[in-house]
């Protein structure tokens, strides 16, 4: 699991803006945060170090153990609550309970991962889901998009675990790696990040700091903070 600081948001759209040299840059236009600090878990009382966050407040069809633990924060209610670990406890400083996270906690050119989830696709075949070729298309082949043979009769008597076959598509947590932060807009709480990333417009993403940048990146993005 990731041990970055991070952002919720919701995913606007797609669209695109030039860059300083004129060349045209596809963008996904991501609204970050702002995100309010609901509890900070340290090892000592929890056992791992990590940063609850809310997003988006709720006003209604609050149950009473959800309000009670927000009214314990002295936080208003939040729809959308996650928890982002941490790899130090050192990550937490900075942070307090009913603080505002904002997409000031990026700078353009950093480097960051985008967490969302798949667009479901529902049951699909072979062809749509694997990219399978399919049959002959003429001279009364009858076979056309169906899965055909999927094993042998007398070895080994079964099918191999993990076949591809028809089934359930999309709708999975995928990450997108190492993709730069286009620009900042905080008075508009919008992050333009570089490409496409998981998910419909609308739905929510997680924005973290990247796992795998190269101490040559870092290095770039310190240089421009």
């Amino acid at each position: 699991m990731a041990r970055r600081e991070g952002l919720i948001g919701r995913k606007v759209g797609m669209t695109q803006v030039f860059g300083d040299d004129g060349n045209q840059i596809p963008v996904t236009v991501i609204q970050a945060g702002p995100c309010t600090v609901l509890g900070l878990r340290t090892v000592e009382s929890h056992g791992y170090d990590a940063l609850q966050l809310g997003f988006e407040p709720k006003k209604k069809n609050v149950s009473k153990p959800a309000a009670g633990v927000f009214k314990k924060a002295n936080v208003a209610p939040m729809r959308v609550v996650r928890e982002i670990r941490l790899e130090k406890s050192e990550m937490l400083q900075g942070y307090e309970v009913g603080k505002s996270v904002t997409t000031e906690l990026f700078a353009p050119g950093e480097i960051v991962d985008v967490v969302g989830i798949t667009k479901g696709k529902g049951f699909q075949g072979g062809v749509k889901r694997f990219g399978w070729s399919g049959g002959d298309a003429t001279h009364g082949s009858m076979f056309h998009r169906a899965p055909g043979s999927i094993g042998a009769s007398s070895d080994p008597s079964r099918v191999w675990p993990g076949h591809r076959l028809p089934g359930r598509m999309g709708g999975v947590q995928r990450t997108v790696l190492n993709i730069s932060v286009v620009r900042v807009l905080p008075e508009q709480n919008l992050l333009l990040v570089r490409g496409a990333v998981p998910g419909a417009n609308g739905s929510l993403v997680m924005i973290r700091k990247s796992i795998k940048t190269t101490k040559a990146q870092q290095q770039k993005t310190a240089d421009k903070k």
